[in-house]
């Protein structure tokens, strides 16, 4: 039987590129952190099962936990929207899926509060991935090797009792074309959000967190991006109509705290009347 502990309630939640069946694919700690929250909505947002590199070879326990874990909540009360990426896109060629519970769809428009967050994976700003497919499909081979080794050189690192340190992240953050590709994403995104009216624009796809003020020539929007699974391990938690970046060492040191069973029953989930809007 599952133990208890203390879950909290965030309005809404947004996770994107898990990249479940890849080696790289932090599972464990994605369950540690789903067990520690009851959203009223949670959207995955693209790249949740990486298609690309779909094996039946791999495809361990703890990858299958998370999609346990995901459909427990949607029968707990959480609406689920998962939104494609473009290593899940085979889901794209599906008719748009709508139920109580679940929804399936490329794009979504979400009221926070008294304001609106236009929500998509990001791939269609990145012109390797409508381009040249095909080297884009060789740099996710090549960034998943990286990160094998990445592994491999940390546990020898933890051992010898030196900190552990990411190659991919040292990459984005050194190398000149990385840093200008992600601050290109940014601005292009932001743009096509101040002209649509929306007050959020919230993506995934590039690996980086974030929560910004981005200020253009034609106006101002606030920038979100959930991170990943594989190297940041952070999500977007919306609640008291704040957005904040969460990483999974705080959600960590949550699920290891015991709920008392008077607390557990005096906790009520308020009820917040959402009407999405399927961009």
């Amino acid at each position: 039987m599952e133990a208890k502990v203390r879950k909290r309630r965030p309005e809404m939640v947004v996770i994107s590129d898990v990249h479940l069946g890849t080696y790289g694919c932090h599972a464990k700690e994605l369950n540690v952190y789903l067990k520690s929250i009851r959203p009223k909505i949670l959207v995955l947002n693209g790249d949740i099962i990486d298609i690309w590199r779909f094996s039946k070879h791999y495809f361990p326990k703890s990858h299958l936990q998370v999609l346990r874990r995901i459909l427990r909540m949607m029968e707990r009360g959480t609406k689920v929207y998962y939104l494609t990426g473009n290593h899940d896109e085979l889901l794209r060629r599906f008719p748009r899926i709508s139920t109580n519970k679940f929804t399936l769809a490329n794009r979504l428009v979400l009221p926070c509060g008294d304001k609106k967050a236009w929500i998509f994976h990001g791939d269609i700003f990145d012109v390797s991935i409508q381009h040249a497919k095909w080297l884009a499909k060789l740099g996710s081979v090549g960034y998943d090797l990286l990160i094998l080794m990445n592994s491999a050189v940390n546990f020898f690192a933890e051992i010898m009792g030196y900190e552990k340190f990411s190659f991919s992240k040292m990459v984005k953050d050194k190398v000149k074309k990385a840093v200008e590709h992600i601050g290109q994403f940014e601005k292009v995104a932001a743009e096509l959000a101040i002209e649509k009216g929306y007050d959020y624009f919230i993506c995934g796809h590039i690996h980086q967190p974030a929560n910004k003020r981005i200020v253009t020539e034609v106006g101002q929007v606030q920038y979100l991006n959930s991170g990943d699974w594989v190297e940041n391990l952070t999500a977007l938690e919306f609640e008291n109509n704040e957005w904040r970046i969460y990483h999974h060492r705080e959600a960590e040191q949550l699920a290891t705290q015991p709920i008392k069973k008077e607390a557990a029953a005096a906790e009520t989930l308020a009820q917040v009347a959402y009407q999405p809007e399927i961009a």
